[in-house]
């Protein structure tokens, strides 16, 4: 008589998910930036799939590495680079990846200036990111089409060749602006048919900002009194219409100007007693002496 076939193994994806330590990545990526909801949705749609195909694996079902090359489109200060450290971790938990580290690089790093150049560079720079992932930001400059001399499409042709051979062991994230990127596929059609996953990245509503700024000084030990809070409310939409506004960051900069600001009214203000609080604080004349305000007014412009 023959024994009864042995029952499937039962597995607890939540259990799984759990061990994989993937969770407080996706809590930091939270955390750390405000908005964002439709990339921090495609992040987790991603870990989901991995983390799936790797419980597959357990039931002896057939898988294969997906393609997990990925492009990031969005203006400066979007949170491209600290989302592409997060899925560097998420990979590596989930054993994508041996190491998990971020190599983050350009143009300059790959391309070289004259002959025989570009491989040794290009390839080192692989080197260091094997068993991670490779973020290449603007990544529409490798290759100048309007220079006949230009050396990028040595190091594109590299690329193209480790992401189909490697990409079970090394991710790589082109990011840029959305209409460069474009334009960078449609003259690059191996890249396009290796990267799987494209994802934008919105520029930050004014509120998404005004709450970034607050974070940011929080992680300092400042805040804002309530003229300063309505101050920075005001400078934002006006920062945003200038040249070169590159939403956090330009916001990060806004503050470290006003922190500087602060510093010199306290050390001018001499023997008044400092406490914890005026330390601590930011006022509106702190946010208001930017010359955003003065251009703005058309004075200093």
């Amino acid at each position: 008589m023959n024994a009864p076939a042995a029952a499937p193994p039962r597995i607890s994806l939540a259990e799984e998910y759990a061990a994989s330590g993937v969770g407080p990545v996706l809590q930091e990526l939270d955390d750390e930036l405000v908005g964002l909801a439709p990339v921090k949705q495609r992040i987790r749609e991603i870990a989901a799939l991995l983390l799936v195909d790797r419980v597959r694996a357990k039931f002896g079902l057939s898988t294969e590495a997906p393609t997990l090359h990925m492009s990031f489109t969005g203006n400066p200060g979007t949170g491209k680079t600290t989302v592409a450290n997060r899925m560097a971790q998420i990979l590596h938990r989930l054993g994508y990846v041996r190491r998990g580290h971020l190599v983050s690089v350009t143009r300059d790093d790959l391309v070289g200036q004259y002959i025989g150049h570009t491989a040794p560079k290009t390839k080192e720079v692989l080197k260091k990111a094997m068993g991670g992932v490779l973020f290449i930001d603007e990544a529409y400059y490798l290759y100048r089409q309007e220079n006949e001399r230009d050396y990028g499409q040595e190091a594109i042709e590299i690329l193209l060749q480790v992401m189909e051979n490697a990409r079970d062991d090394l991710v790589v994230i082109l990011a840029g602006y959305a209409d460069r990127m474009d334009r960078f596929f449609q003259s690059n059609p191996g890249f396009r048919s290796r990267v799987a996953h494209h994802i934008d990245f919105p520029d930050y509503a004014d509120d998404d900002l005004l709450a970034i700024g607050e974070t940011m000084l929080g992680r300092l030990h400042y805040r804002l009194d309530d003229g300063a809070r309505a101050a920075l409310r005001e400078y934002i939409p006006l920062r945003r219409t200038q040249p070169l506004f590159a939403n956090a960051r330009s916001i990060r900069n806004a503050l470290d100007r006003a922190r500087l600001r602060q510093a010199n009214r306290l050390l001018a203000e001499g023997d008044v007693e400092l406490t914890l609080e005026r330390l601590a604080t930011l006022t509106e004349a702190d946010i208001r002496a930017s010359r955003v305000f003065r251009q703005s007014e058309g004075v200093g412009s």
